[in-house]
């Protein structure tokens, strides 16, 4: 374990969406915020692994898209973080780093060079005491200017990961080395050679090193990268408990990854061989791999049944019973508004999916049918030809914004609890069974002042639907 007198700040890096898990990973709904193997969210796992009288708050990275949900599953998980850093977009790993050394210099003492531990939220690491063991082993490197990185000793030959190549009598030294090269994902043949040559570990992703040390860095290697980063940074503004980057400097930064700015490029990197559980969770073969099996070889997950079917992962997210026959290495992923059929191993025409989707004009590539707001949530119960029938839950003590749309009208039936409604120049309160109107263009407001749930139906007819026909004229979470 960590000593008390060593402190590292962990920083959680969420700008990524894991579209390869989708349907249950969405752009509104990324990889980090799933519950996969635990009952909680990826990125509580990850903050829990860099807790203790050693780690300062997390800093979290997230996009701005994602501010609400990532904020109530850290106050569900009583996790104050240190702050929360908004992009408008993600521009990959390196100027996300870059951002967080800055963030944590700009609270630092003058001659204080805090030491980042740069965290992926989305990888499962079950042994939480064994991954802090050897962050330790990484402090002295850091505190001496070196940029460490973790390898994970490989256990297959996997070519779904990058690799780190390290000198063969290095290999069993449990001390970061030096770093010969880094690896592209290889295929199937290297990797098998990097398996039996016992010289290549799996890059992890994980960074360990002092800020002033990857600013310098940075500076030398990837000068674009820092200058829209700074930029974005000294420009940014305040918002509630958020720190907004400023989007327009920070659309300057190149989109790239810190293992590309900085890491193939620096003489200060060094990698730590280590062997705890590790996995990135990239794909459904890999959840498959870690996930229970029964007799016939299937994972399954949720309400499933199985008849004639073997070496398959089997996920019920829906609220309904899910029946597979006769398939064999198969994927099927059953939630409330999408069923995904494809195999389990090999490449997986994921993303021309997601792209057909959008040119259609389709949303389930963004969202599930039930969708969060900083407010409560929503959920989709009907879509038809220009109109839609929503179940809206509006938490204790929150309103939603004062509004109008300019394309749609609304229904309101209350089924729970008393909604407080402003309808223009009025104001007035709703029971269960009682409903009313909204036209187009009609100032409008929904608030539960109440100590319990509410919950309305809410019925849209329009020619456009679009959750983007919305004026907000105030609001209390800052959206505009």
């Amino acid at each position: 374990m960590l000593s008390q007198t060593q402190t590292i700040h962990p920083v959680l890096l969420c700008g990524g969406s894991g579209t390869r898990l989708w349907p249950l990973s969405r752009a509104l709904y990324p990889k980090q915020v799933l519950k996969l193997e635990s009952e909680e969210a990826l990125i509580i796992q990850t903050a829990r692994r860099a807790q203790g009288k050693c780690f300062t708050a997390p800093l979290v990275i997230c996009n701005e898209e994602h501010r609400f949900l990532i904020s109530r599953l850290l106050q569900e998980a009583d996790i104050t973080p240190s702050g929360v850093v908004l992009e408008a977009e993600g521009r990959n790993t390196a100027p996300a780093a870059a951002v967080a050394a800055l963030f944590a210099l700009n609270r630092a003492a003058e001659r204080e060079d805090p030491l980042l531990l740069l965290l992926p939220s989305d990888h499962a690491i079950p042994d939480g005491e064994a991954f802090q063991s050897c962050v330790s082993k990484g402090v002295e490197a850091a505190q001496d200017g070196r940029i460490v990185t973790f390898g994970i000793k490989a256990s297959r030959a996997e070519t779904g990961y990058g690799y780190i190549e390290i000198d063969a009598a290095a290999a069993c030294i449990s001390a970061p080395v030096e770093v010969l090269r880094f690896v592209e994902k290889p295929d199937e043949v290297t990797a098998e050679e990097f398996l039996q040559g016992g010289r290549h570990c799996w890059n992890s992703g994980i960074f360990l090193c002092g800020a002033k040390t990857l600013l310098s860095e940075m500076e030398r290697f990837a000068p674009d990268v820092l200058s829209a980063a700074r930029t974005a940074f000294e420009q940014g503004r305040q918002d509630l408990d958020f720190f907004r980057l400023d989007a327009a400097a920070y659309h300057r930064s190149p989109n790239i990854s810190i293992d590309h700015a900085v890491m193939e490029r620096t003489e200060r990197a060094s990698v730590l061989a280590v062997d705890f559980e590790w996995s990135d969770i990239g794909s459904w073969q890999e959840l498959w791999s870690r996930s229970p099996k029964d007799e016939a070889n299937n994972a399954l997950v949720g309400d499933v049944i199985v008849q004639a079917t073997t070496g398959s992962f089997v996920y019920g997210a829906s609220k309904g019973l899910t029946v597979v026959s006769g398939l064999e290495d198969a994927v099927v992923i059953n939630t409330e508004d999408v069923v995904l059929v494809t195999k389990r191993s090999g490449a997986s025409p994921i993303k021309a999916v997601l792209d057909r989707l959008a040119a259609e004009g389709r949303s389930e590539h963004l969202s599930h049918a039930s969708v969060y707001r900083p407010w409560g949530s929503y959920k989709i119960l009907v879509h038809g030809t220009q109109f839609q029938v929503k179940e809206v839950n509006v938490n204790a003590g929150a309103a939603l914004s004062l509004q109008y749309h300019e394309h749609r009208s609304e229904h309101w039936i209350v089924v729970e609890g008393v909604a407080e409604v402003t309808r223009d120049s009025d104001t007035f309160e709703l029971n269960r069974s009682e409903s009313t109107f909204i036209a187009p263009g009609q100032v409008h407001r929904l608030i539960n002042s109440g100590a319990k749930a509410l919950k309305i139906i809410e019925i849209q007819c329009g020619d456009y639907l679009g959750e983007d026909d919305i004026v907000r004229l105030e609001d209390d979470y800052g959206r505009r």
